[in-house]
């Protein structure tokens, strides 16, 4: 993979390149997925949903009890087999044809591709492991796998065609999308809107000013990339930041491996502190909501709280994600126009130029996130478009995997190492998670303790 933070100055646009360019063929890419996805829900004709493996193994907490353990080959049933091999007919249908219309040799990477998706089916086996499930999402089992592999025996030259990490990254992206429903904001209304999205910016400027100004960092894309890891959702936040900023794989795979591990630790202290010292479930599940990196962490931790803290953990996160394609928008602007930018020339970036380096795939993830929102809820209502949302939802899974497993056979543990530099990016999230928990508390309380605006109702 090209080092993506080198600035290039972009060729002028060519009506081919909506169909030679990367950022393009991920769009259209996502959005056949999504469209033969909805065609099939939406008329009952078939089902295009994408391969999910059942958790397996004993249940945490439960290892004395032989009845409840699930083996592993008990989870390979024949629709389990039908449906990878749908999956893999779809993701290799487009990306080879992708990579073939790139210019690149579309044999070579066919082979590549199917020997690759072997190995992520062993990363998605691998996290649908009951107690690895319940902590750790599939990301952290690709990158160490990944980086397994290319630390010991090496990756080998012929399955290296397959590792398109920005490909995988962008496509999963904009079928992330379809998934943001601005919907959500109405189930909180503004006590939602202030939580999520009145902190969230706050956050990003105060990572960015510490680790830019105090921490003096100087891979920036590294720092806003764990900024928007910390401040959004983690793992889909620090690929979309990272994309838009133009991050190397190794600023990518720092980020969310510290993110996912203090995930893990947030995910089993909040609620125990939260009932610890007596706080109302609904400001728990707010403050869970609004700091706990990944959605699935989210729904377990605010769980813990009862019906009402986890209806609310939940609302506050999805409001949250509707961010994730306007937080990326506005870095890409920012860094097209400000830190790529070459002090010496003293000129001013112009529209045009702005727009060749700007990463497309934001486009089509915010058009598959109105889309659904507008159109496709208003039109066939909330039960069918949850439906279609369904079926899309591991493909993304699938594409985030692809592109983590990726990263992980690309890198060698002296290259991730090297973002380290002292410590800084571990007190850069430190810091900026602590600032995070005590800035989001205090609205959570302020908007919700019922002395200052009247409590919402949510049915428990």
């Amino acid at each position: 993979m090209a080092e993506i933070n080198d600035v290039v100055v972009a060729d002028r646009f060519k009506w081919s390149d909506l169909y030679k360019k990367e950022d393009w063929l991920s769009i259209w890419g996502a959005f056949l997925i999504i469209s033969i996805a909805a065609v099939g829900v939406l008329t009952g004709a078939y089902d295009f949903a994408a391969a999910k493996f059942a958790k397996w193994g004993f249940c945490a907490g439960e290892f004395s009890d032989p009845a409840k353990f699930k083996g592993l080959l008990s989870i390979f049933t024949g629709s389990v087999w039908a449906k990878l091999g749908l999956t893999f007919a779809a993701l290799a249908t487009v990306f080879t044809v992708g990579n073939k219309l790139e210019g690149k040799k579309a044999g070579k990477y066919l082979v590549a591709f199917t020997a690759f998706f072997a190995l992520v089916c062993v990363v998605r086996v691998l996290s649908a492991e009951l107690t690895f499930n319940r902590y750790l999402e599939y990301a952290f089992w690709a990158l160490l796998l990944g980086l397994a592999i290319s630390n010991t025996v090496k990756t080998p030259e012929w399955l290296k065609p397959a590792l398109r990490t920005e490909f995988y990254i962008k496509t999963g992206l904009v079928i992330l999308g379809a998934q943001v429903l601005f919907s959500n904001i109405q189930k909180f209304g503004l006590y939602g809107l202030g939580i999520a999205w009145g902190v969230t910016p706050i956050v990003i400027i105060f990572m960015w000013w510490l680790g830019v100004k105090v921490l003096k960092i100087q891979n920036k894309p590294l720092v806003i990339t764990i900024a928007a890891a910390t401040s959004v959702c983690g793992t889909s936040a620090a690929i979309a930041a990272a994309a838009a900023a133009k991050a190397k794989k190794t600023d990518l795979a720092f980020a969310v491996g510290t993110s996912l591990i203090f995930t893990v630790l947030m995910m089993v202290g909040m609620p125990f502190f939260i009932k610890l010292v007596h706080i109302d479930p609904m400001v728990g599940g707010a403050w869970i909501g609004g700091t706990v990196d990944s959605t699935g962490a989210v729904v377990l931790a605010g769980q813990a709280l009862g019906d009402v803290g986890g209806q609310v953990a939940a609302l506050v996160k999805m409001i949250q994600n509707i961010l994730i394609g306007f937080v990326a928008l506005g870095i890409a602007v920012f860094f097209t126009t400000k830190v790529d930018r070459s002090a010496a020339d003293g000129q001013k970036v112009g529209v045009g130029e702005i727009w060749q380096r700007f990463p497309k795939f934001i486009l089509g993830f915010i058009a598959a996130s109105m889309i659904f929102s507008f159109i496709m809820q208003p039109t066939f209502g909330i039960e069918e478009t949850n439906k279609v949302i369904k079926a899309l939802k591991e493909y993304q899974n699938w594409a985030f995997a692809l592109a983590f497993t990726s990263i992980g056979l690309e890198t060698n543990f002296k290259e991730l190492c090297g973002q380290v530099q002292g410590g800084k990016p571990f007190q850069l999230y430190i810091v900026g998670q602590v600032f995070n928990l005590i800035l989001t508390f205090v609205i959570a309380w302020l908007l919700l303790c019922g002395k200052i605006f009247p409590v919402p109702t949510i049915a428990a």
